[in-house]
């Protein structure tokens, strides 16, 4: 069965990082890219950051180049997003999602997703 099940949200200062996990199942990251999105009160959905299968490629959106990061580690099936510089205007609930294929993008087209963990960063 397939699953995503995102961790390490929690309350962070602004200035500070954190690193968020997806620990995937039922999959291999050999096949499927990963998208980290993230959704605001108030806001739309946003895509924040993709990486795809066999690490083909990557995507950052504007707002988070420079200060996050997204890595794999295929042996763990998980997929990481390093946030380091955190604002407060990056408090969300993060979502990670998984699609099948090489390439990745920031579009809503993903087929599986998490339930999200909440980040807040407090000014």
């Amino acid at each position: 069965q397939l699953q995503l099940v995102e961790s390490g949200g929690g309350l962070v200062q602004s200035g500070g990082s954190l690193r968020l996990s997806c620990a995937v199942s039922g999959f291999s990251l050999d096949y499927y890219g990963i998208g980290w999105f993230r959704q605001a009160p108030g806001k739309e959905r946003e895509g924040v950051s993709c990486i795809g299968s066999r690490g083909a490629s990557t995507n950052y959106a504007d707002s988070v180049k420079g200060r996050f990061t997204i890595s794999r580690d295929t042996a763990k099936n998980t997929v990481y997003l390093q946030m380091n510089s955190l604002k407060p205007e990056d408090t969300a609930v993060y979502y990670c999602a998984a699609d099948n294929s090489a390439f990745c993008g920031l579009g809503y087209y993903y087929d599986y997703w998490g339930q999200g963990t909440q980040v807040t960063v407090s000014s």
